[in-house]
């Protein structure tokens, strides 16, 4: 099936607009460096539209925002399960959420037919992304009822975003993706102007409210979250302006974002979207490899039977 190639594929992409969003937040502000991005991705997007092109009608025009918004929903609930912790557990709920939710609909609502490898494939790619999205070296904690309810929260409202650009028309093209990011630019950006406002009321100069303060967190615009280089720990805003690096990081992870998009909205539309949402939801994997082979990680042992499952669903998956 050439829907769950291309998923997989598109997972890998996110998880490299999620490494590149991780790096840009370690200067940035989360919700500065999440608007930065959804901007980048919305110009190339538009860009775009004369080549790709659509049709452009009322209902998926209306799914386009709501995704967006479900994006945005994703973004703030995911920052505040992140933050109460403990990561190890609540990222990988919040990643089977996100996958779980979708492909119940697909199979439940739109009457998906699967055949016994395909669920085999399902079941191997719930097992591998918990293991893909696990965070090695954090302590083992309980977590609080808010916490669990806000990383269940972030991952429905995953699954909402899917779900939301899956009701589309393939006539619409990638009118949904330009609403989408649309949408959740002008949220973003709505959120940040506040924060500049609030922070020039307290005396603080732009880059002091710009700069990453609180918990280090890194996002993509359709609330993935870079959960491998998620430190939890507190920063403190730098007196000296953000760096261009950074800011450049935030343009990249957009754009890199906007193609992973681009990837699942073509999957969406040539398969189902339970096995989309479940190979999609292996985002952390690209983060992985990518933090091996830029940053020299190392890969915990966990992470690569995640990574062989990863694969393996695929394969199951794609002869389903």
């Amino acid at each position: 099936m050439p829907a769950a190639a291309i998923a997989l594929v598109g997972a890998l992409v996110y998880g490299s607009a999620d490494f590149l969003g991780g790096l840009a937040a370690k200067r940035l502000r989360s919700i500065v460096a999440t608007a930065v991005a959804a901007a980048s991705g919305l110009v190339l997007l538009v860009a775009l539209y004369p080549l790709l092109g659509g049709v452009w009608n009322g209902r998926d025009a209306a799914w386009g925002v709501l995704s967006g918004v479900f994006g945005a929903i994703a973004i703030a609930l995911l920052y505040a399960c992140l933050a109460i912790g403990p990561m190890s557990i609540l990222s990988p709920l919040t990643a089977v959420v996100s996958a779980i939710a979708p492909m119940l609909w697909g199979l439940l609502v739109d009457g998906e037919q699967l055949s016994g490898l395909g669920y085999a494939g399902l079941g191997v790619a719930l097992v591998a992304v918990v293991l893909v999205g696990f965070i090695p070296g954090q302590k083992a904690v309980r977590p609080s009822a808010r916490g669990l309810l806000m990383a269940v929260g972030a991952g429905l409202a995953i699954g909402a975003f899917m779900i939301a650009i899956d009701q589309t028309s393939s006539a619409s093209g990638i009118v949904p993706l330009v609403l989408n990011r649309a949408t959740s630019a002008t949220i973003t950006t709505l959120i940040v102007l506040v924060l500049l406002l609030a922070g020039r009321r307290r005396g603080q100069r732009m880059h002091q409210v710009l700069a990453a303060q609180g918990i280090e967190l890194g996002a993509t615009p359709t609330g993935h979250a870079d959960l491998e280089h998620a430190a939890g720990r507190a920063v403190a805003a730098p007196p000296v302006p953000v760096p261009a690096g950074a800011w450049w990081s935030a343009v990249a992870c957009g754009v890199v974002d906007a193609s992973a998009n681009a990837f699942m909205l073509v999957a969406l539309r040539l398969g189902d979207l339970s096995v989309v949402s479940a190979l999609t939801a292996m985002y952390p994997a690209g983060t992985i490899i990518l933090a091996a082979l830029v940053l020299r990680e190392r890969v915990a042992a966990v992470q690569w039977l995640g990574l062989i499952l990863a694969l393996a669903a695929g394969i199951l998956l794609a002869l389903a």
